[in-house]
C-alpha cells in the first residue's frame, strides 16, 4: 500500500501537563488527532469538575490557531471523592474518572488506596453511564514489577467487574498476554487501550548498551510474548481494543536522573508509529478501526468527519524538542520513522 487515508483518529489516553510545557507538546497531538482523553494527574491532581473545566479552558487557549482539536477531560479518583461529583461531572460533559492505585505511576500519590473505598462512587458512575479509566497495577511492595498487571486483574479488576456489572471500563495501556485474554473474555462494556511503545518494544530494549531511561514507562515494557499478543489484539479488528498513546512528556533532566520519571513521549509521531506496527504484520488496512472508530464508538461519540493521509516516507526524529524551556527526548530520538502524515482533508 503506497498511502493510507483514514478518518482522523483520536487518542484515548494522553498526558499534556500544564503551562508552558503543555503549550509546547499540544500542537503534536492537535495536528494528528481530533480528540484526546486528557489525564488528570497534575500537581495538584484534577479532582473536581470545576478544576477539569478550568484545565480544559487552558488547553483550548493553547491550541494553534484554527485547530479543531477537542480535549476530553477526566477526574482523578481519590479515597475521598464524593459520589455527588459523578452527576456534576456527567452534566458538565466530563468523559470519565481515572483510577490510579496510590503510588502506581507519576503523580499518583493521591490515588485510591483500596478500591472498596470508592464503591459508592463506582455505583454512581454505573448509574450515570460514566466511564472508569483504569491504571491496572497493584502497588504492593512484595509483587514483582513485571507481575503487577496480572495481579491487578485477579485481585481488583475481576471482582470490580462482577460487583458493578453495568460499569463501563477502559483498561488502559494493557501490556501483557494475560490482559489481552482478560479483555477478550470480559463482560460487555469492558475495553482496552494499547500504546505504541508496548507494540514496538519488549523489555530487552530497556537495557540495550546500558540503561535506557527514555524507554522507562509504567506499566513497564514486558516480554516478547506479551508484545506479540498485543500486536495480535491491536491488529485483529476487535472493537474492544483501540488507540491510546499514554504519551507522557518529561524534561530530559528528570528522566536522566538517579530516580528517573516514568513516561515515554510519543505524540510527535503517534499515528505514524502505529502505522509501522500494522504495516509490519501486513494489516495496515485495519488501522482505521483501531485508530479512528472503535474508541469513538465505545465512548458514544461521533466519528471524526475529516481525514488524514499517511505515506511510506522515512524521516528522522530530532534528538529533542522544546518543552517549555527544557529539553524533551521523544521516542525514536535520532532514529528513523517509516511513515509520515502528509495532510488532512474534509469528508
Amino acid at each position: 500500500m503506497s498511502t493510507l487515508t483514514l478518518r482522523r483518529p483520536d487518542d484515548w489516553h494522553l498526558h499534556l501537563r500544564d503551562g508552558a510545557p503543555m503549550a509546547a507538546v499540544l500542537p503534536f497531538t492537535a495536528a494528528r488527532f481530533g480528540r484526546a482523553i486528557v489525564m488528570p494527574n497534575l500537581r495538584p491532581p484534577i479532582t473536581t469538575t470545576p478544576m477539569a473545566l478550568a484545565y480544559r479552558d487552558r488547553i483550548r487557549a493553547a491550541l494553534p490557531p484554527g485547530s479543531g482539536f477537542e480535549p476530553l477531560m477526566t477526574l482523578y479518583l481519590t479515597d475521598r471523592t464524593a459520589p455527588a461529583e459523578v452527576a456534576r461531572a456527567r452534566a458538565a460533559g466530563i468523559a470519565g474518572f481515572k483510577l490510579y492505585p496510590a503510588g502506581a505511576t507519576t503523580n499518583s500519590e493521591s490515588g485510591v488506596t483500596d478500591v472498596r473505598n470508592i464503591r459508592p462512587v463506582l455505583e454512581q458512575m454505573s448509574e450515570h453511564g460514566v466511564i472508569l479509566q483504569v491504571h491496572g497495577e497493584v502497588t504492593h511492595g512484595d509483587v514483582d514489577v513485571f507481575d503487577r498487571e496480572a495481579r491487578f486483574i485477579d485481585e481488583v479488576l475481576l471482582p470490580l467487574c462482577v460487583r458493578h456489572p453495568g460499569l463501563r471500563i477502559v483498561f488502559e495501556h494493557v501490556t501483557t498476554r494475560r490482559a489481552v485474554e482478560f479483555v477478550r473474555g470480559a463482560r460487555a462494556r469492558v475495553a482496552a487501550t494499547i500504546t505504541p511503545q508496548h507494540l514496538l518494544l519488549n523489555r530487552n530494549a530497556l537495557f540495550v548498551g546500558g540503561i535506557r531511561p527514555h524507554l522507562y514507562c509504567l506499566p513497564v515494557l514486558k516480554t516478547e510474548d506479551d508484545r506479540e499478543a498485543l500486536i495480535e489484539a491491536a491488529t485483529s479488528a476487535d472493537p474492544r481494543f483501540f488507540l491510546g498513546t499514554d504519551s507522557a512528556p518529561h524534561a530530559r533532566h528528570t528522566k536522566e536522573a538517579a530516580c528517573g520519571c516514568a513516561g515515554i513521549f510519543s505524540a510527535h509521531a503517534a499515528i505514524e508509529l502505529y502505522a509501522e506496527v500494522f504495516d509490519s504484520v501486513g494489516r495496515l488496512p485495519l488501522l482505521p478501526g483501531f485508530a479512528s472508530e472503535f474508541g469513538a464508538d465505545f465512548y458514544g461519540l461521533p466519528r471524526n468527519p475529516d481525514f488524514i493521509t499517511l505515506v511510506p516516507e522515512p524521516w528522522r526524529v530530532p534528538d529533542s524538542y522544546d518543552f517549555g524551556g527544557e529539553a524533551l527526548v521523544p521516542l525514536r530520538a535520532g532514529e528513523m520513522i517509516q511513515w509520515r502524515m502528509v495532510g488532512a482533508a474534509s469528508a
